[in-house]
């Protein structure tokens, strides 16, 4: 069973999702194979939207810890009273990226667009209008839930659809 999580790595309920319900989520769903989690970007703002391209360009093994250090970090890179996009920079460095690269990535408006096309397609198939938002795809059967939900909540949903 799939679970899509629609995120933008500048909203607070996403970090709170992700540092309180998120490592339990991770721990008895998806490590024991009850659920197949996919993140999905859905950028708030051009902040989070390049943020989005420099986890995108990240090897794969790299994407989820960086998703979850920027999660964790927030306040420290998103919300900074110095330059954003500098703490984004040291962020995708401690992740790997060199300079030029990451100089590269954040001048991709042909990829950001691509971000933004998917965040549009999630809009229309799965009315995400708010993160974040999941989409609990069982037998046939969607459920949709937006805003921050204990586990309890997120495993009842699971369940709700798994039963279709």
């Amino acid at each position: 069973m799939k679970v899509s999580e629609f995120f933008s790595l500048t909203c607070g309920h996403c970090a709170a999702f992700h540092k309180e319900i998120f490592p339990r989520v991770k721990r008895e769903l998806v490590e024991t194979g009850a659920i197949r989690m996919v993140w999905r970007d859905f950028p708030l703002d051009q902040l989070a939207l390049t943020a989005s391209a420099v986890a995108r360009s990240l090897p794969a093994e790299r994407y989820e810890g960086f998703i979850g250090a920027l999660l964790a970090s927030q306040d420290r890179w998103a919300f900074t009273r110095g330059d954003p996009m500098a703490e984004l920079g040291k962020m995708a460095a401690l992740a790997g990226m060199a300079k030029p690269r990451f100089d590269e990535v954040v001048a991709d408006a042909a990829f950001q667009r691509g971000i933004l096309e998917q965040r549009m397609a999630a809009e229309r198939e799965f009315n995400v209008t708010a993160t974040p938002s999941f989409a609990f795809q069982g037998k046939g059967a969607l459920r949709s839930q937006s805003g921050n939900m204990t586990f309890e909540r997120f495993q009842q949903l699971v369940e709700e659809a798994r039963r279709g």
